[in-house]
Order: C-alpha cells, then sequence, then structure tokens
C-alpha cells in the first residue's frame, strides 16, 4: 500500500484518497467478483480515510463545518445531499433533491442547519428533520452568501439584481440593483460587513448592508491581452483589509482595499476560469494562499507571488475547501470518489485523523529515478577528470542541475581515452565477484563454521544458552549490539561487587561450589526407612521395630544438632549421598538378578509342590511330565498345577452325563431320602410332582409328543 506524492520545492503533497489512489466498489459487486479482486492490486491497496467519500457521478460542492467535525457534500446522479462525520470517519447519512445543487451555505456550526440553492430557481432550507422549506426566486441562481449580523441570505442570479432575503422575518426584501447584469459570485467580509460581487463584465461592485448603498466598483485591466473577461470568484481575507478576485481567462488579482490598483496578478497557467479563491491564514507557513481552476489548485506567497506547491488531480475540479487549522484539503471534482490532500508543511493531521502524521512518510511512494536510455549525468569532478571542461557550453553537454548530460556511447569512448586499464579492472572485478557467488553456493562442513570466541562473561555465556540455547547465544554473540560486551574487558561482569551483590543477593543452588554435590536428589525420610527395613530383614530375616523407633528418635536428634550446630550439616549431606549410592548399587544388583531369575526355565509343580521351592528339572522330566499330562487329559481326573509366580491351573474334560444317571436321584449330602423330608409335626414335606401324571401327553408347543 502506498501514497501518492508529488514533491516540488521540498514541499511533499499526498493524495490521501481519489482518483487513482483508491477505488471502492459496491458490495454486491465485490462479493460477485471477489476471486477476481484478490489479484486486483488497484483494488487491495486501497485507502480510504473517510468511508463513502464519494457520490454516483460526481460532486459539485463541499464544506466543512465550523466546529470541524463534520463535512457536508453535494453531487448527482441523483442529486443528493451527503453529511460525513470525522468522528467515525464515514458517511452519517445522505438526503436526495428534486434538482441539482448550485451552491449552498451552513448557517449553523454543526451541519443543523443549512440553505441550498437549486438550478431550478429554489431555495430549499435544510434541519434535522429533512427539508423544512423551501421558496424560488425570479432568475436562475448562480451564488449566496449569509450574513450572520442582519440574517439576510443574498442571492446572486442571472438579472442585475441582488436578492435579499431576511430569515429572522422569513419574507424578501428589497433587492439591490446592480448596473451590470449577471452575479457570478458574491462574499462577505466578516470583519466589516462590506459585500463584494462579481459580475459578467470585468468589474466587483461593493455594496454596504447597513445602509443598503452601493460604496464603489472596482475594474479590472487586463495589461496582457484586450480580450474580455468575467469576474468569477471573489474572498475577503479576515483582517477586513485585503481582498481577492478571479477572472475567467485564469488570473487572479490581489488587492488593498484602500487603494485601486492590483498588489498582485497571479496567471494560472491554464487560462481556465478561477473556481475559488482561499486564504490560509490559520497554517505555519504564513502568507500563503489557494487559487484554484478546474484542472490545479496552486498554493503561493501572496507577498512575492513565488509557488509553494500545487495539487492536480487527473479529473476536473468543481470545488476546493480547507480545514482550518490544518494542512489537509478537499476537492469536489467530476469523478465518483472526492479527493483528500494532505500537505504536512502547512500544518499538521486534523485530530480525527492524527494517525496520518506518522503513516504519510511510511506508506510513501518512492519516486523513481528518471531513466534517459541514451543519456548520462556526470557531475563537475567527472567532467575535469575526463579532460571535457573544453566542451562545458557546447551541444554535447547540457547543462542540468548541478551536472551535464552526456551521450551514452561518448562517454564510453571518452572514459576509456582517460583510463586506460578500466576494461581490466572491470574485468577482475568482475571475476572476483563471480568467484565469491560460487563460494557461497558451495556446502560447507560442520568444522569449517567458526563459532564466535568468547574472551569475557563466559558465565553469561553459558547461563543463556542453558536457558535460550545455542543458537540464541550464537545470534547475541554475532549481533553488533551487544559484541563488545563478550570481547572488550571493560564489560567483565565482576561478582563480587557490591552491587552485583544486591542486585542478585539470592544465587541458585546449580550456580555455587557448594550446591554441585547436592544436586544429586537425597532420599526422603519413607525412603531411607524403606531402604534400612530391606538391609536389616536380608541380614537378620525379621524386622526389629525398636530398632525403627531408635533410628527415629536418632534421626530427630539429628535435626534438633542440625538446627543447633550447623557446621555438621555438610557431613550429614555426605552420609545421605553415600546411602543413596549404596541403594542405587543395590537396586542395580537387584535387577540384575530378577533378569538372570527371568531367563532361567520354570516348571509347573503339582498340587503336592510347596510354594517357593526349586522346580530345576531336566529335559528328559519335562518330556516325561508332558507326556502324564496329555494321559491325564484322556481320564476323567482333572489336574491342578502351580508355578513359581502363585498361578494356578486346572485341567480336566467336560462329560455328558449318561441316561441312567439323568433320571437318577442324587443323593444329599447329609444322607438322608425323601422319605425323611417330614416337618417337625410329622406331616411330609410336599416339594412337588416328580413326574408327570400322563406319559405321551401331547405338547403345547410345536405339536410334538413328549418321549418322541
Amino acid at each position: 500500500m502506498v501514497l501518492k506524492s508529488t514533491s516540488a520545492n521540498d514541499v511533499s503533497v499526498y493524495q490521501v484518497s481519489g482518483t487513482n489512489v483508491s477505488r471502492s466498489l459496491p458490495d454486491w459487486i465485490a462479493k460477485k467478483r471477489k476471486r477476481q479482486l484478490k489479484n486486483d492490486l488497484e483494488y487491495q491497496n486501497r485507502v480510504e480515510l473517510i468511508q463513502d467519500f464519494e457520490f454516483s457521478e460526481a460532486s459539485n460542492k463541499i464544506k466543512v463545518s465550523a466546529d470541524g467535525q463534520f463535512c457536508m457534500a453535494t453531487g448527482t446522479y441523483k442529486p443528493q445531499i451527503h453529511v460525513y462525520d470525522f468522528a467515525n470517519l464515514s458517511l452519517k447519512f445522505d438526503r436526495h433533491t428534486d434538482a441539482e445543487n448550485v451552491d449552498f451555505t451552513i448557517l449553523s456550526d454543526d451541519w443543523t442547519k443549512s440553505v441550498h440553492l437549486q438550478n431550478d430557481r429554489s431555495i430549499q432550507f435544510q434541519n434535522k428533520g429533512g427539508l423544512h422549506y423551501t421558496t424560488r426566486i425570479p432568475k436562475f441562481g448562480r451564488s449566496l452568501v449569509y450574513n450572520k449580523v442582519n440574517c439576510d441570505l443574498y442571492v446572486g442570479a442571472s438579472g442585475n439584481e441582488l436578492y435579499r432575503l431576511n430569515l429572522e422575518k422569513g419574507r424578501f426584501l428589497n433587492p439591490f440593483k446592480l448596473d451590470t447584469e449577471g452575479v457570478n459570485h458574491v462574499s462577505i467580509n466578516e470583519v466589516n460587513g462590506l459585500l463584494a460581487a462579481g459580475t459578467e463584465t470585468n468589474v466587483v461592485e461593493f455594496w454596504d448592508p447597513r445602509s443598503r448603498s452601493r460604496v464603489s466598483k472596482l475594474y479590472l485591466e487586463n495589461s496582457i491581452d484586450n480580450k474580455s473577461f468575467q469576474v468569477t470568484t471573489t474572498s475577503f481575507r479576515n483582517d477586513g483589509l485585503n481582498f481577492a478576485c478571479g477572472t475567467s481567462n485564469g488570473y487572479s488579482y490581489l488587492y488593498d482595499l484602500r487603494t485601486s490598483e492590483p498588489s498582485m496578478i497571479k496567471d494560472q497557467g491554464y487560462g481556465f476560469e478561477i473556481k475559488k479563491i482561499i486564504w490560509l491564514e490559520d497554517v505555519g507557513a504564513g502568507n500563503k494562499i489557494v487559487t484554484s481552476d478546474k484542472r490545479i489548485a496552486k498554493i503561493w506567497d501572496r507577498v512575492d507571488g513565488k509557488a509553494y506547491a500545487s495539487m492536480e488531480p487527473s479529473v476536473d475540479i468543481n470545488d476546493i475547501e480547507h480545514v482550518p487549522g490544518t494542512g489537509m484539503f478537499f476537492t469536489a471534482n467530476e469523478s465518483i470518489p472526492m479527493h483528500t490532500y494532505y500537505i504536512p508543511s502547512l500544518g499538521p493531521s486534523p485530530r480525527w485523523c492524527s494517525f496520518l502524521d506518522s503513516i504519510t512518510e511510511e506508506l510513501e511512494e518512492k519516486p523513481s529515478d528518471t531513466v534517459y536510455s541514451n543519456y548520462r549525468f556526470i557531475t563537475r569532478d567527472d567532467v575535469k577528470k575526463l579532460n571535457l571542461t573544453h566542451l562545458v557550453g557546447s551541444s554535447v553537454l547540457r547543462a542540468y542541475m548541478h551536472g551535464f548530460f552526456i551521450n551514452t556511447e561518448l562517454y564510453d569512448k571518452v572514459s576509456l581515452i582517460a583510463n586506460p586499464d578500466a576494461y581490466k579492472d572491470e574485468r577482475e572485478r568482475e571475476i572476483r565477484r563471480r568467484i565469491e557467488k560460487e563460494r557461497e553456493s558451495r556446502i560447507r562442513s560442520s568444522g569449517a563454521v567458526q563459532k564466535p570466541k568468547v574472551k569475557v562473561n563466559k558465565s553469561l555465556v553459558d547461563k543463556l544458552s542453558h536457558k535460550r540455547g545455542d543458537k540464541v547465544a550464537g545470534k547475541v554473540l554475532t549481533d553488533d549490539r551487544f559484541k563488545e560486551m563478550f570481547e572488550d574487558e571493560d564489560f567483565q561482569v565482576d561478582e563480587e561487587d557490591y552491587d552485583f551483590k544486591q542486585l542478585n543477593p539470592v544465587k541458585s543452588i546449580k550456580e555455587t561450589e557448594e550446591g554441585a554435590a547436592k544436586r544429586i536428589r537425597a532420599l526422603t525420610a519413607a525412603e531411607e526407612s524403606d531402604e534400612e527395613r530391606i538391609a536389616m530383614k536380608d541380614s537378620r530375616g525379621h524386622y526389629d521395630y525398636e530398632d525403627e523407633e531408635a533410628e527415629s528418635d536418632d534421626e530427630s536428634d539429628d535435626e534438633r544438632e542440625q538446627n543447633t550446630d550447623k557446621e555438621e550439616l555438610s557431613e550429614k549431606d555426605m552420609k545421605k549421598i553415600e546411602k543413596q549410592r549404596a541403594s542405587i548399587t543395590r537396586r542395580k544388583q537387584e535387577k540384575e538378578q530378577s533378569e538372570r531369575f527371568m531367563n532361567e526355565m520354570k516348571v509347573g509343580t503339582s498340587v503336592g509342590v510347596q510354594d517357593g521351592e526349586d522346580a530345576h528339572v531336566t529335559f528328559s522330566e519335562q518330556v516325561g511330565e508332558l507326556r502324564e499330562e496329555e494321559n491325564g487329559r484322556k481320564s476323567n481326573e482333572s489336574i491342578l498345577r502351580r508355578n513359581h509366580r502363585g498361578e494356578a491351573e486346572l485341567t480336566f474334560v467336560p462329560q455328558r452325563k449318561s441316561k441312567k444317571d439323568r433320571n437318577s436321584k442324587p443323593r444329599r449330602e447329609d444322607n438322608s431320602s425323601d422319605e425323611e423330608d417330614v416337618d417337625e409335626d410329622g406331616v411330609k414335606k410336599d416339594n412337588g410332582r416328580s413326574r408327570p401324571r400322563f406319559d405321551n401327553r401331547r405338547r403345547a408347543s410345536k405339536n410334538a409328543f413328549r418321549g418322541m
């Protein structure tokens, strides 16, 4: 994203928005052409300072409210009014009108009250709710101005009358009768109330609203040619003494009201009529004035007429407005978007877009150097080196700025004569450049990479590499900002210094020499008791709880001694370390024994074998046992096997009961019969029917007979 900028006389003019800067599309088109617009750089790099700062076809007039918070603009097509809120950088609302606008003025400090002169001879009064009132004038109006002192609205039209409409009384007053036909522009001096009317001839009439009479006439003279011209615009300075007017042939006249002779005549340069004149009084660069025609808006000094800056859009300008106290300008023009220009040298950006000051230089479009294909620019020193001073002033050396332009072929020949070894030197440089390029593309071995040498603060580098990694530490060592910290002895960190100890009062246990022996984690009290219990069990075969209590008492005594005598801390730590080493060695031995035990072949024993007995058997015995197991499977007996792990395996062959056994009544465990199933009173217990009443009885399901 770039901002179009032009620079002249070291004054930068930034085009923030407008044609060739931003291109906005309707939402439905943007959604429909979403894929195509992804590759459209002009659309992707658009800049929108104020949202919807545009009209459907063209804009006619634009003005900023007195409080500087709103902007009102009129345009077409369809004829409409837009009001923009600077606080939100967006369009506040838009209204449509019946006719196209010719001129308008804002009556209040904000946008709430305004009066609009339409091209159908109507005057519309707008307020918050919309159209308030509409009236008409006899002739087609061209310009209007409002006098805040007596509440009169002056309207210039195509006739010789200057219409007066009093807004306090709500009625027209007697118009001012002019000596010439047609009033192109009307303006009023806010200091003394003097009214100026620019006519279709080269005359400006001044009227006093208090006496309702003509004060004077100002005749403009064209000393360059004798062609007739009109006065198209007028403007008063806030000091009440200076007056400016523009003509239809592109000239601007500056006057002091105390004399009839112009103090300055400025040619716009294009021959088009002057659209508007603005006095820049509240900006950093004083004595500046803006004159605008449809092609360009120029800023120049009103004292000496020296050009300061210019704004030249690619479309015709209809109106221009300056944001008071800033370097920003708005233009209404014959294109869809309205233009926004910003000149930092005139003043700061407005408060509602203060970010513009910081991004203009970053987003500035880099000016491309002008390249001449057949010419080369050389300075005066180069002319002396090439011995071409005798050609200065001829057509061979064309003077430009601080040097000259010379033909490229001629320059090559002259430089070869002045320096015969130039080709040889250039060839050697090219060969050296290619060799270095090939060396860079080679794959270097790890040994070829040289690590940066650390002369001082090695501990700091080790700490950094431990926390952040070797890659980050290497970047810090090669960084020009921190390189001297590890090379110059003046940057050596003195850890014994008082200030260093104040900043680092407590060192980590890993950084001290005493903590090196403590890096191996000591056993907890529970682990120590378990280790001692296992050791005592291995040595004596049983565990003595009295010894444990005695040891716990000893440990508590040791803790009390530790609190009283701090000199024995190191000995106790050494004992803990020795215990830990012994426990680690014992664990390794137990692990090796378990691995050997698992690798040995273990065979399950019968039921009679006791748990824990060794069952070392030969291969032939194992084969015999397997055969016995197979024979046992064929029999009805079940086999129960146990192994050294405490697991048991039961092997049996399920068999189907015979019909005889199925019909036989099972005996009870207490060897009692059915006859003995009687209660205490001698009554036989009813255990239910044991056999069906009738044989060969038909079943209820599947039409089958029982017993079949």
